[in-house]
């Protein structure tokens, strides 16, 4: 039967909208990430405590993600993980392919109003971390600083990366509230080159090590003798630490106890994960599930108390984000008196 050529024009005119308009079948994350490669950037250098956390993750997650694709690890430890940031935050792929293990106080670059950092923090696609932590104020035991007393009345060297790295910050925090006479030498990759300028003697401490990170990366120091801690920080005293004091119950002024509370929001971070920003929600989604379901992981378990990683505390993505959130809610005089410690550079 043949159709006028008027119909079928007519025809072609009614159908064409329904044509035009029919959605595609939207690609599960499944079949998105099937046959991929994803990159787990690590914002340290190798051999650190970072390094180790990321590519233990990197090990048991592809397991976990839909599609289960293979996981690259990366290292990228500019200016103290905030080139990893800015990377993740405007240059990495924006379709779930790219996650990144961020130093915890990167996320709180922008807060002391570091023009460096070039990233709002609250549209990192935060995943998850598989513990939180607890610093310590470390010295070298050839330094003549053995007491908190010591360090308040005799200089001595002390290591950190960049000017905005953790152990700089951190260090400059200690010497204000605890009138520490800590001076810094900066330009080290990361912490294991700091660990290693204590042993050659360039210089006596490192104001931020983490407790996990020391004893997995120099699991006999502490034991040996070759480190002693004059105080450890973070939300609570860590059980292995007997003896060492918590630096908050130091503090006699109440000012300077909630300036330290937040100053340490970081360690309650633990080891961030998190994607670039509009990644789309059902691959966020699917990254956040996998990251939980790898912490759950008993062969990835297995994998931590192995290597003495702690991995028993995990925190979830929307668990980071508010974290995140309140950090940037903090009261406008102590965010005035961080930024000054910050922008101190000498």
């Amino acid at each position: 039967m043949r159709i006028a050529p008027c119909l079928f024009r007519g025809l072609l005119a009614t159908l064409a909208p329904l044509l035009v308009c029919t959605p595609a079948v939207a690609q599960s994350p499944a079949d998105f990430y099937r046959g991929k490669e994803v990159r787990l950037i690590v914002s340290a250098s190798t051999g650190g405590g970072y390094d180790t956390y990321g590519r233990t993750v990197a090990r048991h997650l592809g397991e976990h993600i839909p599609g289960k694709p293979t996981v690259v690890v990366q290292n990228m430890p500019a200016a103290g993980g905030l080139g990893a940031a800015n990377h993740t935050y405007n240059v990495a792929a924006k379709d779930g392919t790219v996650i990144t293990l961020f130093q915890n106080t990167v996320p709180l670059e922008p807060f002391f109003d570091n023009k460096q950092a070039q990233f709002d923090a609250a549209r990192f696609g935060w995943l998850g971390t598989p513990s939180t932590e607890v610093a310590m104020y470390m010295v070298w035991h050839m330094s003549k600083i053995r007491t908190l007393k010591d360090a308040q009345t005799h200089e001595f060297v002390a290591g950190a990366a960049g000017a905005a790295s953790t152990p700089a910050f951190y260090g400059r925090v200690f010497n204000q509230i605890f009138s520490l006479k800590a001076r810094f030498i900066t330009g080290y990759p990361g912490q294991n080159e700091i660990l290693h300028a204590m042993e050659s003697g360039e210089v006596e401490a490192m104001a931020s090590p983490f407790w996990s990170s020391i004893k997995t990366s120099r699991p006999d120091w502490y034991k040996d003798g070759k480190i002693r801690f004059l105080f450890q920080y973070g939300s609570s005293a860590h059980p292995e630490l007997k003896g060492v004091p918590l630096a908050l119950d130091l503090l006699q002024a109440e000012a300077d106890k909630t300036l330290l509370t937040i100053a340490s929001a970081p360690l309650g971070l633990g080891r961030p994960f998190g994607s670039p920003p509009d990644i789309p929600a059902d691959r966020l989604a699917a990254l956040r599930a996998a990251l939980m379901a790898t912490f759950r992981d008993p062969a990835f378990l297995a994998d931590c108390a192995k290597q003495r990683l702690e991995c028993a505390d995990p925190k979830s993505g929307e668990e980071l984000g508010a974290l995140v959130d309140r950090a940037y809610a903090a009261p406008a005089d102590v965010r005035k008196r961080l930024i000054g410690m910050y922008q101190v550079t000498k």
